[in-house]
């Protein structure tokens, strides 16, 4: 993927000396965390340009990509996400706009449909009667997505790909099935439908079996030969050392939904895939082991922090027995992200590596996205958890959505390529994470400026699971 933003109208003041001003934080003071949290979002907001004249609602200029806007949009406020959510939905409410569809991977759609879930989850006001419901786009989302589940190669899973002319069409990786998987869970909680829950069941069992999960819940990147199942003995299977947790989100989720023997074996998966989580930091600050250490962190990486600081905190917040080793590496992650925001003209822009006491003279969306994340994230035992359609929640449903259009076209083309092996390895370790940790993350931040911050969940992640060419 591409690499650091570099942003015309940025260039001047962000390569300008580091000012003596930082980002003040006090991680057992509510309002200093809220005034971090409003001035690091103040700066992400800067980016985005969707909302002004000749702008287009949902997107962000290069070198920004489709499913990072998705994920951004979890941090704005409430009629900047609508906007953005409900113009990028496409002709059949399903977010599958026509301005994406030629580059629209299964991994991406899933982003969006996770954002609509996590609008549904907080209660987010709902659209006019006449425009997309949010519990119904993420509905949306799953079915369609349910429609292309294959059982041609690696005995089922999803493609990466969902149109034949892209590139990959053929490779199956972790992060499409993790979003999928995600959907599954938070679905089910949210309406009480049994079958959601079996579908997170049956992808949970699938990842595993063919490897993409280790024994000792490695997060993995696979490549295997055309109709070969990859196996953790083969060689072509190698953990996979990325900025990303593995499935936890909905996987926690789904563990507070058992009793007995099944709320052993998540409650064993999560802590499992938590403690995977290791490598990714150093000294309990979190940092990018993919790239940090050879400085060649590209944009997509330099988001990651985010969604790992995002799916640990809501992990800890469904269940308490992660709580204090996330509430350990959390804080200190704060405190060194906000050491970090003391860059750029303005003395408070943010950078990637938090692990050198001080700004890197890097900058971007990202950048502001993991400060924001993991700072806000010290707000955790203030708000409420998710709802669903039996405790107060508010989104009107359509089981039957997303039933319709074309959910898998053609017919594959072309061999995938090294890079694009790389770009989707590296978003599905995350995913894993997030899918465990229980399937939703929001807060509702009221800064000191009138800005109402709402943080919508997006479980991300990304290691690819299998080339079947």
């Amino acid at each position: 993927m591409k690499g650091l933003s570099r942003l015309p109208a940025l260039a001047g003041a962000l390569f300008a000396a580091q000012s003596a001003m930082a980002i003040q934080l006090d991680i057992t003071n509510v309002n200093s965390i809220q005034t971090a949290a409003s001035t690091i979002a103040h700066g992400m907001m800067f980016y985005y340009t969707g909302n002004q004249t000749g702008g287009t609602p949902g997107l962000l200029p290069a070198p920004y990509y489709w499913w990072e806007a998705g994920a951004m949009f979890g941090m704005c406020t409430q009629d900047v996400v609508s906007q953005a959510l409900l113009f990028q939905t496409g002709p059949d409410a399903d977010f599958m706009p026509p301005n994406q569809t030629k580059s629209e991977g299964n991994d991406d759609q899933g982003f969006w449909g996770m954002a609509a879930m996590s609008a549904a989850e907080v209660k987010f006001p709902n659209p006019s009667p006449s425009q997309p419901q949010w519990l119904a786009l993420a509905q949306a989302v799953f079915n369609s997505q349910a429609l292309r589940w294959d059982n041609t190669s690696c005995a089922g899973g999803l493609k990466w790909q969902i149109f034949t002319f892209n590139t990959g069409y053929n490779y199956k990786n972790s992060i499409s099935n993790g979003c999928f998987f995600n959907l599954a869970a938070r679905l089910g909680y949210y309406t009480k439908n049994q079958t959601y829950l079996d579908w997170a069941e049956r992808e949970w069992e699938w990842v595993e079996s063919v490897g993409l999960i280790s024994p000792i819940y490695q997060v993995r990147k696979c490549d295997v030969e055309p109709g070969k199942l990859p196996t953790p003995s083969s060689p072509a299977i190698h953990p996979l050392s990325l900025p990303y947790p593995p499935p936890t989100n909905p996987t926690l989720l789904r563990a507070t939904q058992t009793t007995g023997a099944t709320q052993a074996t998540w409650e064993a998966r999560v802590r499992g895939l938590l403690t995977a989580t290791s490598v990714f930091f150093q000294n309990n600050i979190m940092f990018e082991v993919a790239c940090e250490p050879s400085n060649n962190c590209d944009t997509d990486q330099q988001s990651f922090k985010a969604y790992l600081s995002r799916w640990m905190v809501a992990s800890s917040k469904v269940a308490p027995f992660v709580a204090d080793l996330v509430a350990l590496q959390l804080q200190t992650s704060a405190k060194a992200a906000a050491a970090s925001c003391s860059g750029g003209n303005d003395g408070v822009t943010c950078g990637t590596k938090w692990t050198v006491g001080a700004w890197d003279n890097t900058w971007g969306v990202g950048q502001q996205m993991n400060a924001l994340e993991v700072i806000q994230g010290l707000l955790i035992d203030s708000v409420p958890g998710p709802v669903s359609n039996t405790t107060g929640g508010i989104s009107v449903g359509n089981p039957a959505a997303g039933t319709g259009g074309d959910t898998n076209p053609g017919a594959p083309t072309g061999r995938i390529s090294t890079g694009d092996r790389a770009g989707a390895g590296i978003l599905t370790a995350g995913i894993l994470v997030a899918l465990l940790g229980g399937a939703w993350y929001v807060f509702s931040i009221i800064p000191p400026s009138p800005v109402l911050f709402r943080l919508l969940s997006r479980m991300l992640g990304s290691s690819r699971v299998g080339d079947t060419e």
